[in-house]
C-alpha cells in the first residue's frame, strides 16, 4: 500500500453493500444492506484525509428494471448514510449499460476510474482501486491504479484466481482502512 495514498476508488456491490442472495439487482433501498466493516472503513478512510470514490457497473439501469433516477436515489442516500457515519463519498461513477452493449465505461474498461481521477484531481500514483471482482481488479490495472481485493461479495472467489499475483487481500474495507492507517502511521513516524 501506498502512504501517499490520497484517493480511493470503491466497487459498489460487494465492497459497500450486501449482493442480493438471488443474484438480482438492488433496485431501491429498502433492497440495501451495508456490508459489516463497510461505513467504519470509510469514517477510518474520510479520517485520515482520503477522497472516496465509487466506480459501479449497474446494467439494471440498461435492463429497464430501474431508470437512472432511482439509481440515482440509491446512490443520493448512500451517500447520506455513509455522511452520517463519517464518512464522505465524494463522486459516484456509474456504467448504466448493458454488458454486450460494447460500451467504453463498463469495467474491466478503465474509463470509471479514469474519470474518478479527474474528478477528484489525484493521480493514479495516490489512488487505489478495492474491488471484490476480477474484472474491478482489471479496470484498476487499465487505468494505472494500484488494485486491492477484499473478500466480501465475490471476494473469496476471486482470491484463487488472483492468488500469488500480489494484489494485496484484505476482509473487508474496514480491515483495508485500518491496515493502511497504521502503514501511514509508520511513514509519519519514520518507524521501520
Amino acid at each position: 500500500m501506498q502512504p501517499s495514498l490520497r484517493h480511493v476508488i470503491l466497487d459498489r456491490d460487494g465492497v459497500l453493500n450486501v449482493e442480493r442472495s438471488d443474484g438480482g439487482y438492488i433496485e431501491n433501498w429498502s433492497q440495501w444492506r451495508w456490508l459489516p466493516g463497510a461505513l467504519e472503513g470509510l469514517g477510518t478512510l474520510c479520517r485520515a484525509g482520503v477522497q472516496i470514490s465509487v466506480a459501479t457497473n449497474q446494467a439494471c439501469v440498461g435492463r429497464g428494471l430501474i431508470t437512472r433516477d432511482e439509481l440515482d436515489a440509491i446512490h443520493e442516500r448512500m451517500i447520506t448514510e455513509a455522511a452520517r457515519s463519517g464518512g464522505v463519498i465524494n463522486h459516484v461513477f456509474v456504467c448504466p449499460h448493458l454488458p454486450d452493449s460494447g460500451c467504453d465505461c463498463r469495467k474491466p474498461a478503465p474509463w470509471l476510474l479514469l474519470r474518478a481521477m479527474e474528478a477528484a484531481r489525484i493521480p493514479a500514483s495516490a489512488t487505489v482501486a478495492v474491488g471484490d471482482d476480477l474484472r474491478d481488479l482489471e479496470a484498476a490495472r487499465a487505468a494505472g491504479v494500484a488494485p486491492v481485493l477484499v473478500r466480501t461479495g465475490k471476494g473469496r472467489l476471486t482470491e484463487t484466481t488472483v492468488a500469488h499475483s500480489g494484489v494485496p487481500v484484505f476482509d473487508d474495507l474496514r480491515d483495508f482502512a485500518s491496515a493502511f492507517l497504521a502503514e501511514s502511521r509508520l511513514a509519519f513516524e519514520g518507524t521501520p
